[in-house]
């Protein structure tokens, strides 16, 4: 889902939980009644700011009711819960890359001129609707109204969902879509490559010259917006993403940063023996600590992250990227013995952290890369190794 957010786990409030006791029908109604007044008392004064009609409103909104499944579903987004390498194995298989050799010479026309145009890898863009949408085999059957109301209604990420509910409103009132076929995901993305409404509006583009923006059904319209899209989020043509890469030993792991020259003269190497040379910035990157696979990343490795906040999913893209371009699959040995770490424990460790004076935002189980930078510098300060991972004897230190 493009520009997705780390998303907290979330209580289920009343109106979805209800009580042991209470009684199915009253419970309905109240919900029922509470969804409405919010309908009219709140959303409608904003849409309307916004320059929604009301005709509009009340075709978007009729016979509209929250869904009770949504919200449980924000518990489980695999790219934040999983171990990597378990999100890598579902993400990247052997069928997946196939297709996504298939797809590249369907369309090597238009990926090669949507290279030329904004400078993209046309591999990531595959990548990206691969992993999205699997390649358009799965694009999603909520209604992209409901869920959005459903998660604006129960105020989830503050007024996110809102505001990108008002935006989805202003795609039906510039008839981009009919209501009835605005389908997608339980969290409001849409189409082949799955953007928010907010993102379409801001980011889609007529890929094939018909007038029309319709990433719902014309996968020439979804992979010229997703190029566009990382075109305007910072993508640097002619870099790659990254390289996987082996570090020599007794590494000093506080060296995180430098050109490509200045990690190969600290005897950093590509895994696939090629050069590692140049100017370009990157950073070392460690997704399952020192014991783990090491990469180096660029600034295109960050352009992904906009497209969704994971590292997991980035590393996914970029992977399935090299995999259909005909590179080989990952070299380096994951720590797959370690059991995963329950979330009571991720939390806990990030409220230390949080404690200590090390900012990784509200406490959610879920590690990303302030996470990891925070780790990094706990670590340094304490005389461990600074992989930003998360080790036994680092969480023996921490939480002590």
């Amino acid at each position: 889902m493009i520009v997705r957010v780390l998303l907290a786990c979330l209580c289920l409030t009343a109106p979805f939980a209800g009580s042991a006791n209470a009684k199915p029908a009253t419970q309905a109604q109240a919900q029922g009644a509470g969804f409405q007044t919010w309908v009219e008392q709140t959303l409608w004064p904003a849409a309307k700011a916004k320059g929604i009609s009301r005709a509009t409103f009340d075709k978007a909104m009729a016979g509209v009711t929250p869904d009770p499944a949504i919200i449980a579903l924000t518990k489980k987004q695999s790219e934040f819960v999983k171990p990597v390498w378990s999100y890598l194995e579902g993400a990247v298989g052997s069928s997946r890359v196939a297709q996504g050799e298939a797809r590249a010479r369907d369309y090597a026309t238009l990926l090669d001129r949507l290279s030329d145009k904004t400078g993209v890898d046309p591999y990531i863009v595959l990548a990206i609707w691969g992993i999205e949408t699997s390649f358009g085999s799965a694009t999603g059957s909520k209604d992209i109204i409901r869920s959005l109301a459903t998660l604006a209604f129960e105020r989830y990420r503050g007024e996110f969902f809102r505001d990108e509910l008002i935006e989805a409103m202003m795609i039906l009132q510039q008839g981009h879509i009919a209501r009835a076929d605005m389908k997608g995901s339980w969290a409001g993305a849409m189409g082949h490559t799955q953007f928010m409404p907010s993102t379409f509006r801001q980011y889609a583009v007529d890929g094939n010259g018909d007038g029309k923006r319709d990433i719902w059904n014309d996968p020439v319209d979804a992979l010229a917006s997703t190029a566009n899209y990382l075109k305007e989020k910072g993508w640097v043509r002619d870099l790659p993403w990254g390289y996987e890469v082996t570090l020599p030993k007794n590494y000093d792991y506080r060296n995180r940063r430098g050109s490509f020259t200045h990690f190969a003269r600290s005897g950093v190497k590509r895994i696939d023996g090629g050069a590692l040379a140049g100017n370009a910035e990157a950073s070392l990157f460690l997704p399952a600590g020192a014991e783990g696979p090491a990469f180096l990343i660029t600034a295109n490795y960050a352009a992904i992250k906009a497209y969704n906040a994971s590292d997991a999913y980035a590393l996914a893209v970029a992977h399935l990227a090299d995999r259909i371009a005909g590179g080989p699959a990952i070299q380096g040995v994951w720590p797959k013995h370690e059991k995963p770490m329950p979330l009571n424990q991720r939390m806990a460790i990030q409220k230390k952290l949080n404690a200590l004076g090390y900012n990784v935002g509200e406490p959610d189980g879920r590690f990303g890369s302030k996470t990891r930078e925070a780790l990094m510098a706990f670590q340094e300060k304490n005389g461990l190794r600074p992989d930003g991972y998360p080790n036994a004897t680092t969480v023996q230190k921490l939480l002590k």
